[in-house]
């Protein structure tokens, strides 16, 4: 919502772009197949299609809208995030624009009790969190997207309706030019809580909604605080509500304010209310003296909700439209990101036949297991953020009373951010080989490391499989070595990388400071096998080309079928 007189895209920092309607071929009575089709032009969606691109599959991306989405919506980006983008070649615009922080602190009664800090070093390109409002996150996608020989934006295109057969899906999609069916071997379904895909199919979200709403609103506001993320709880200004606040590029304060009990939502956000309460916030809460302005609200309400399965035959579910999940730790986003990489890696090995279609069985255990870390983390913050019984509201409140004076209750009140999950139980994924004492395991996310200036570890990522080697010098056993090139001619997509501790070959990624050894708990002679979404397949001491090939096999999804 917006201010009276002005539309959802008069926007106070952002212009909105307009997307114009291109009339398709399927239209004019051509018959087109496209690989994947993918419902949904968000940062979910499209970030799937720049996944898929970076394998070299072309999709099709289909949105009623002729612009991004109003309002600034998600705003947190994590450093695992910026990761992804990083290897989809568009994290510059974001961390160009994005505010980034590592700290945030915690108010009870108008006293700070708690301060916490995001782990973060020299080693890290990124840090821990970014905010940047949704408008600029679709637009740095979308802009990357156009831009693309292999996705084809088709904006004001409405899906009414799905079918799915063994080999592929139709939808029924209806533009201002009429209707049309168009086909595809799958569908990546991104459109959202809404899902219309989800209701073709006959499909439900399971799961619990938290009884607190939570106005949100963004104002523009010129302030020399700090990026950082703060949470007030009893306020004197207001006592029964608590409040959330941050700081997004072009002086634009994102507020978060719960309902007090009892309050009615379709009062809570009419124009007037809103203003009493911001200026109440910005005065008595933030002791903000400059003037502000109103720029968009929104109502919000809590949901740890799922499918029971996020991959139905042809129809692979991700983002909102698979789960929802609620915004305290900044996971909806971030978790949406993690499903696109890796349903996009997946289905290119698949259509590029490097793997099977049982490859694709893996997607709904790896990312609904993630989901269900979520909610696990996400409800202790919602409960703690909007207490659903007098009882925990108590023990809320007892918590938060005692770390006034006792640093180990100031814990109660960490927000538990996002972290990126490991694929621990993952059928995709080996066993650990006990002689590490260090380093990620299998299923975890690579973790980066500082190579030199503007120098690291993941800047040298390829775009599928990598195998990270250590040795003194940067060579490589040549049974090893032949076996990746082996590897490479059969069209694996494969990458080695020779982490050396010493200069030598102009190839090798020299640990300049031993943290490169140290960080991944390594000997010369061990090796890491990475996919292609930066997460560890296996890890060993000591590496033989069986070893490799039994592992790869594995990761491409052979060992489901018993091969």
């Amino acid at each position: 919502m917006r201010p009276a007189g002005r539309s959802e895209t008069d926007s106070l920092y952002f212009e909105y772009p307009h997307f114009p309607f291109i009339r398709p071929p399927e239209l004019d009575g051509e018959t087109v197949r496209h690989p994947v089709a993918i419902a949904g032009a968000g940062p979910v969606g499209v970030t799937a299609a720049l996944e898929l691109a970076r394998h070299g599959i072309a999709s099709v991306v289909l949105d009623d809208k002729d612009t991004v989405n109003d309002g600034s919506r998600a705003i947190c980006i994590s450093r695992h995030s910026l990761e992804i983008l990083q290897q989809l070649g568009i994290d510059a615009p974001f961390e160009q624009k994005g505010l980034g922080w590592t700290q945030g602190r915690t108010y009870f009664r108008d006293r700070e009790i708690y301060r916490f800090r995001m782990p973060h070093s020299d080693q890290e390109r990124y840090y821990p969190m970014y905010n940047l409002q949704q408008q600029y996150i679709e637009q740095f996608l979308i802009d990357k997207a156009h831009a693309s020989e292999l996705i084809e934006m088709r904006w004001q295109s409405r899906l009414t309706g799905v079918s799915q057969s063994d080999d592929g899906a139709t939808l029924e999609v209806t533009t201002p030019a009429g209707d049309y069916r168009l086909q595809c071997d799958y569908l990546l379904a991104a459109d959202g809580g809404r899902s219309r895909i989800r209701e073709a199919l006959d499909l439900s979200l399971h799961g619990q909604a938290y009884e607190g709403r939570y106005v949100i609103a963004d104002v523009r506001l010129k302030s020399a605080f700090p990026t950082e993320r703060r949470a007030f709880f009893h306020s004197q200004a207001m006592p029964d509500t608590t409040i959330l606040v941050h700081k997004q590029p072009d002086d634009i304060w994102r507020i978060d304010y719960q309902l007090a009990p009892g309050e009615d939502p379709e009062e809570a956000v009419r124009e007037e209310e809103i203003r009493e309460k911001v200026e109440l916030i910005v005065r008595d809460v933030m002791h903000e003296e400059g003037d502000w302005e109103l720029e968009w609200w929104s109502l919000y309400k809590a949901y740890t909700l799922a499918l029971d399965d996020y991959r139905h035959g042809r129809v692979l579910f991700i983002g909102d439209s698979a789960h929802l999940v609620p915004i305290f730790g900044v996971r909806g986003l971030n978790n949406g990101l993690a499903d696109a990489a890796n349903a996009g890696w997946k289905l290119a090995a698949v259509l590029k036949g490097q793997a099977q279609d049982r490859l694709l069985d893996s997607y709904s255990p790896e990312r609904r297991g993630a989901t269900l870390d979520v909610f696990a983390n996400a409800g202790k913050s919602t409960r703690f953020m909007t207490p659903p019984t007098r009882g925990y509201a108590l023990m809320r409140d007892a918590a938060l009373a005692l770390a006034f004076h006792n640093d180990y209750a100031s814990g109660f009140a960490n927000p538990r951010q996002v972290t990126p999950y490991t694929y621990a139980e993952s059928p995709l994924t080996l066993a650990d080989d006990p002689a590490f004492e260090a380093g990620p395991t299998p299923g975890a996310p690579l973790i980066n490391r500082r190579l030199g200036d503007d120098d690291f570890l993941l800047d040298h990522l390829g775009s599928g499989f990598n195998l990270l080697h250590f040795s003194e010098d940067g060579r490589i056993d040549k049974a090893l070595e032949q076996e990746v090139q082996s590897l490479r001619s059969s069209g694996l997509d494969i990458t080695l990388l020779r982490a050396s501790r010493v200069p030598g070959d102009d190839q090798a990624l020299v640990d300049v400071d031993g943290s490169l050894f140290a960080g991944y708990g390594t000997r010369p002679g061990s090796a890491y096998l990475v996919r292609p979404d930066r997460h560890v397949v296996a890890r060993w001491i000591s590496l033989s080309p069986a070893e490799l090939t039994t592992a790869l096999n594995l990761a491409q999804g052979r060992a489901l079928e018993g091969e």
